[in-house]
This record gives C-alpha cells, sequence and structure tokens, in this order.
C-alpha cells in the first residue's frame, strides 16, 4: 500500500486566495449606497503569556464602496471601543480577517470589536469582553505511552507487547474502551481500560467488504466515532466512505459509492474523496472533514448526505453563507455544546468555527499564523469545553474555556519520542485526538506507533 495515501499532506503547500473588496465585490445582502461596512467580530483567543490575543473580522453584507482600512480597536476602560482607543491596521484583501493584538496586561478585563472603513464612515462590529490570564506559559500535562510501540506491526496483546501500523483516529465508548482507527493495517482495534488491544475488524490488508466484523474489509481507516447505542462509524478513506460497525458486530456501508468525487444523496448516490475527520452530534448526525472536497458534510443516521460548508475550492476565506467560504485540507472537525461545528483545518494552519447560523469564522490561527495552531490534525472538546488540537509538527494544545491557548505537549517542529512533561515530551506526527470523561487526553502518536495518554495541567 502506498503510505503516502494517509501520511498528511505536504505542509509547504500554501495558498491564500485574494478577494478583491473594491465596488461592485458581492458578499452577502444587500445594503444602501455609501453606508458604512456591516461586520462581525470573530472569538478573541489569549496567548499564554496573558499580553496579546488573536481576533479579526468578517464583512457581512455587500460593499459598494473600497474599504480604506480594517481591524480591530480595544480598550481595558472604554466599554464601546472605537478607532480611538488601540487598534491593529490590516492588509485590506479578504472579507475576513485576523488581527493579532499586543501590549495587553495579564489579568485585565478588556473590551474589543473589529472595525472597518470606507469613503462613508467606520462600521464595527459586536463588543467582546475578555479578560487575559496571568503568565500560564509554563503550564504542562503530563505524557505517558498506554500502549504500543516503536515497530510497526499487526499483533494484539497488551501494553507495549501490542503493534500498530501508523495509527490515526481515536474514539472512546460509553464504557472508557478506545478504538483506534489502525491505518495501515487497515483495521479497528480496540484498547480496554486495562490496555489490552484486540482487533474488532479488519484484516491486516487493504479491501473493501462489508458483512461480520471478522470478516469485513477497509482501506486505510482515518477516523471514528462511537454513538450513544456502541455503534462505531468510520471515515473509510481509502475507499471513499463512511462504513458502521453495529453494535452487534456487523460492517455496513451507511454513505458513499466507493469512487471520489462529489454528491450529495443518499447512500451509495453520495461521493466523498478522501473523507477524514468525523464528528457526531446528539441527533446522530455525523459530521464528515470531506478533506479531497475541501468540504465539511453531514450523514444523518439513515444515510442522507448534504454539503454544510466549504465550495470545493482549496482556500482560505470566511463567509456569512457557510456554502461560500473555503478550506484547505481539512482534516478534523469537533462539535460543542450549543452545536457550533469546529474545524482542523490543516493547511490554513487554523482552527475554523461554523456557528448554528452558518456563519464561517476563523476561531484561532490562519495563514498569517502559521505557528499559531501549526498543523492542525485533529480536535477535541473534553466535558468541561476545553477544545484540544494535535499539531502534525509535535505539539498538543489546549484553547480554555477562558480562550487562553497553551502547548500543554510537545515541542514544534521537533520529532521524537520520550514521557515526560511538557516540552520535554516527543511525539512524531500525533493525528487523533479524544477526551475521556475523567479529563485525560489520548492521543494516536502515528509515526511513533504508539497511544499516548496526557493529564492536562490542573487549575486551568
Amino acid at each position: 500500500m502506498n503510505k503516502t495515501l494517509t501520511k498528511a499532506f505536504s505542509f509547504t503547500a500554501y495558498l491564500t486566495i485574494i478577494i478583491f473588496i473594491a465596488t461592485g465585490c458581492n458578499k452577502g445582502g444587500s445594503t444602501t449606497p455609501g453606508s458604512v461596512p456591516v461586520l462581525t467580530t470573530t472569538d478573541v483567543t489569549i496567548d499564554a503569556t496573558g499580553t496579546s490575543a488573536y481576533s479579526g473580522g468578517l464583512i457581512t453584507e455587500t460593499l459598494t464602496e473600497g474599504l480604506l482600512g480594517y481591524g480591530v480597536c480595544w480598550s481595558s476602560t472604554n466599554q464601546s471601543p472605537s478607532i480611538a482607543d488601540s487598534k491593529t491596521t490590516d492588509t485590506v484583501n479578504l472579507v475576513g480577517f485576523t488581527s493579532k493584538i499586543t501590549g495587553l496586561s495579564p489579568k485585565t478585563t478588556y473590551y474589543l470589536r473589529a472595525y472597518a472603513t470606507n469613503s462613508a464612515g467606520t462600521g464595527y462590529g459586536n463588543i467582546i469582553q475578555f479578560t487575559t490570564s496571568a503568565d500560564l506559559s509554563a503550564a504542562a500535562g503530563t505524557v505517558s505511552t498506554f500502549v504500543g510501540n516503536a515497530s510497526a506491526g499487526f499483533i494484539d496483546g497488551t501494553g507495549a507487547s501490542a503493534f500498530f501500523d501508523s495509527p490515526d483516529g481515536l474514539t472512546i465508548d460509553a464504557s472508557g474502551n478506545i478504538y483506534v482507527a489502525d491505518s495501515f493495517n487497515s483495521a479497528i482495534r480496540k484498547v480496554t481500560s486495562g490496555g489490552e488491544v484486540t482487533t474488532v475488524s479488519g484484516k491486516g490488508a487493504i479491501g473493501y467488504l462489508d458483512g461480520p466484523v471478522a470478516s469485513a474489509k477497509f482501506y486505510a481507516p482515518q477516523s471514528l466515532i462511537a454513538d450513544a447505542g456502541g455503534n462505531i462509524y468510520v471515515a473509510d478513506m481509502g475507499n471513499n466512505m463512511i462504513r458502521k460497525i453495529s453494535a452487534s458486530g456487523v460492517v455496513s456501508t451507511l454513505a458513499g459509492s466507493g469512487d471520489a468525487g462529489y454528491a450529495d444523496g443518499t447512500g451509495s448516490n453520495a461521493t466523498f474523496n478522501t473523507p477524514r475527520g468525523l464528528a457526531i452530534d446528539p441527533q446522530g448526525d455525523i459530521y464528515v472533514a470531506d478533506q479531497g472536497n475541501n468540504l465539511i458534510r453531514k450523514v444523518t443516521a439513515a444515510g442522507v448526505v448534504t454539503t454544510v460548508a466549504g465550495n470545493r475550492t482549496g482556500g482560505y476565506l470566511d463567509n456569512a453563507t457557510a456554502t461560500s467560504a473555503e478550506f484547505n485540507h481539512p482534516s478534523g472537525v469537533a462539535i460543542d455544546a450549543q452545536g457550533n461545528v469546529y474545524v482542523a483545518d490543516l493547511l490554513n494552519h487554523a482552527i475554523r468555527k461554523i456557528s448554528t447560523a452558518g456563519i464561517v469564522t476563523t476561531y484561532a490561527g490562519g495563514p498569517k499564523q502559521t505557528g499559531l495552531v501549526g498543523n492542525a490534525g485533529d480536535i477535541a472538546f473534553d466535558t468541561k469545553g476545553n477544545l484540544f488540537i494535535s499539531d502534525q509538527n509535535g505539539r498538543v494544545l489546549e484553547i480554555t474555556t477562558g480562550k487562553v491557548l497553551l502547548s500543554i505537549a510537545g515541542k514544534t517542529a521537533t520529532t521524537g519520542f520520550a514521557d515526560g512533561q511538557g516540552a520535554a515530551a516527543l511525539f512524531n506526527s500525533p493525528q487523533g485526538i479524544v477526551a475521556d470523561a475523567s479529563g485525560n487526553i489520548w492521543i494516536a502518536d502515528n509515526a511513533n506507533n504508539r497511544i499516548r495518554k496526557i493529564v492536562p495541567p490542573s487549575g486551568i
């Protein structure tokens, strides 16, 4: 099997779609000629030091005149900040933009909003109140190895006696068992709380076959998710399908024809192109990072496939209309308690957010801030609402409920293997990530052929 199929795409790829927002640019509803820009403010993410933060804005209505400038403005005293207060000034080239805010004081409350100026005046977005943290840059998680060893193989066993070959996706069932998309073995493996590894389905060789788990075949599965009924859904990337392993042990195809392509529809009438990440909402609908199509798709329990966001163009564009937004090789998805969908947008070096109203914004990172979240391969929420990110460059990140971005384990652009705390721990292309009911974080350490455990820093 060609191992390039399931390895991360080349990270030298870099594409920013330039959107000319001059007279006549059409990006939303109508507005009166000569009116000021209408926009929203995007989420604030605070740096671990408490002295800088990241935000931005999104133009939500049609522009009738060219923009003269935009950015964000903020104040610790003025609850309705304006461009007369502290502000950033960003290059005008996209209807959605990100800004880095510097010179903040730790443990201080600020008020921030986006602004955009044209010849008619300055329009402002909604106001966001946020409080910077104390310096948390030393906060560190504790990393240990749970199962697997350095050698690639396909052997069941306990702890280090078990062998994987490039494990990718992870999920946890209601009993606390971890399931692994063991990609190069084309198998689904199960890991108990005691570290015992068994094979659920798959033969160690690529193929496609529905039926009892003992005889079913997969082709480089990348991600999987368990529902409340004990069923497991698999992003069978090499087969361009979403497969289902029922609680009774039968494998079936939920959606996808087996051919790489793009079509919404039901069951085999729908097509995907290298589906990667999966998430499931409380209604049982599955969200798919359809990586090759640069789309986020939804699959119902009946196998009905629709497109949620993206337009198949590989680019970077936030938008008030989800299917006009652009992604670049999305690789992971997660859903928060309010029903918003988050996307690990791999080649845009960003975490994107699709609101319940269908507005796509940048939650963290972006092409101009490539080091912030790195090459985000997968994302997961814990029960408290903290968001965890596997950076394929070698780190595990956390965005706390207070919107503070922490690097809790690993070291960027450094590959290796070491257990330990914080940057002393090393990974080699961390991929799938999941949180258990106790708040522990589990990582598929892909190129180290191991499943690792992280105990996050306490009190954050």
